[in-house]
């Protein structure tokens, strides 16, 4: 037989071991959760960090094609100013040759070459024509 009433229920004593082991789970719960925000705090750090150097490296690749092709331009502009110098040289050279040989060939023959430094006064200036269309470019 039972010594109880009937219309009153039993004392109930709180489980106090489960209460602390529930207490302990949701500390170490709260303590992962607590390391998972602080490594999502540092990869989403790194991925801003990341990116700031890919921007970085973007704007640097810009620069860097930007004179590149300034550079091109540059090395088109002094192949052309080369092969115009070398097209003078050839003829001044060319040009000089003639003198040369003119004024041998006379000077063989006894003749005056006073015209061939005409042609060196005129061979002069084209060299001064052309320096200041050189100046001007």
């Amino acid at each position: 037989m039972n010594d109880r009433p009937a219309n009153h229920p039993a004392p109930v004593e709180p489980p106090f071991a489960d209460i602390d082991s529930a207490t302990r789970r949701l500390m170490q719960a709260l303590d992962a959760l607590e390391r998972a925000v602080e490594r999502r705090r540092e990869a989403d750090r790194d991925e801003d960090e990341l990116a700031t150097r890919i921007q970085a490296l973007g704007a640097d690749r810009s620069r860097l094609a930007d004179e590149l092709d300034i550079s091109l331009v540059k090395s088109r502009k002094l192949e052309r100013t080369s092969r115009e110098i070398a097209e003078k040289l050839d003829y001044a050279i060319d040009t000089i040759r003639e003198v040369l040989g003119n004024a041998a060939k006379a000077a063989q023959n006894g003749e005056d070459h006073s015209d061939h430094s005409e042609l060196v006064a005129a061979l002069a200036e084209d060299v001064d024509d052309d320096e200041e269309e050189d100046e001007e470019e």
